[in-house]
């Protein structure tokens, strides 16, 4: 394990936030992944898996988080402030490969909630830009206010001296809100089956000939989805073998 220092935190809500910390110059990962953080409670360590929200080539940590009054470590995690100590396990791991991809033209990265995590990573890495034609980034959460990192997504990212030029051409973002008025209102899964979410995008119809997905979120959104895109005949792809689609099975209850 690898002790690094919290440079920083974000509170986005009540129960929503965000924390940079120290990266320690042996700990690598590919973008989409994730790894094993938490504090020392008690004598014991208290760990639990968090995807890096980082690109790869950054020289911190970051990571998003929901606030649990009770939970073991988000209840002390959302009281963090920068100095403290958070412990990382020195592997990263996860299913959100593109390498698990079969090649194709556009990649569609559907989120709800703190799912979007490692989709941050990914839109952050110049081979996802190289890869695919257009990277259509669906983020679902209930209010706006929990629209993490839309004001990154927004403005920031296509600003970027070097990222920039890539996102603006390429990156296409589909921030949906379902408990209050705003511009869009499905879920993703709505999109998804309604076929309204190529539409959104301004691309043609989600096809498995020339598209290519990955999900990461709510554990019903991710299981219904997963069913949903089997019986439509996509693969999807493991560590095992290239696929149409991926999901992350690291925050799916069995």
């Amino acid at each position: 394990m690898h002790t690094e220092r919290v440079l920083s935190v974000e509170h986005f809500t009540d129960h929503l936030f965000a924390f940079r910390t120290t990266r320690d110059t042996t700990f690598t990962f590919e973008s989409g992944q994730f790894t094993m953080i938490g504090q020392q409670v008690g004598g014991k360590k208290v760990l639990r898996a968090y995807s890096m929200v980082s690109p790869t080539w950054a020289d911190y940590l970051e990571f998003l988080s929901i606030k649990v009054p009770d939970g073991e470590l988000t209840s002390r995690l959302q009281h963090i402030q920068p100095g403290d100590e958070i412990i990382v396990n020195k592997k990263s791991t996860g299913s959100l490969l593109l390498d698990n991809l079969e090649p194709g033209r556009n990649l569609y990265l559907l989120a709800t909630g703190t799912g979007i995590a490692p989709f941050l990573s990914l839109v952050q890495d110049p081979e996802v830009y190289e890869r695919f034609d257009h990277i259509v980034l669906v983020h679902t959460v209930r209010r706006a206010e929990e629209l993490a990192y839309r004001t990154f997504l927004e403005r920031e990212l296509p600003a970027h001296e070097h990222l920039g030029p890539y996102a603006r051409e390429q990156l296409i973002y589909l921030p949906t809100v379902t408990r209050e008025a705003f511009p869009r209102t499905k879920r993703v899964s709505e999109l998804i089956y309604s076929g309204e979410v190529g539409t959104e995008a301004g691309l043609p119809p989600l096809a498995a000939e020339h598209d290519r997905v990955m999900i990461c979120g709510n554990p019903d959104m991710v299981h219904e989805l997963r069913a949903h895109f089997l019986e439509e005949g996509w693969p999807m792809g493991t560590t095992h073998g290239k696929g149409q689609f991926v999901i992350e099975n690291a925050f799916v209850e069995k």
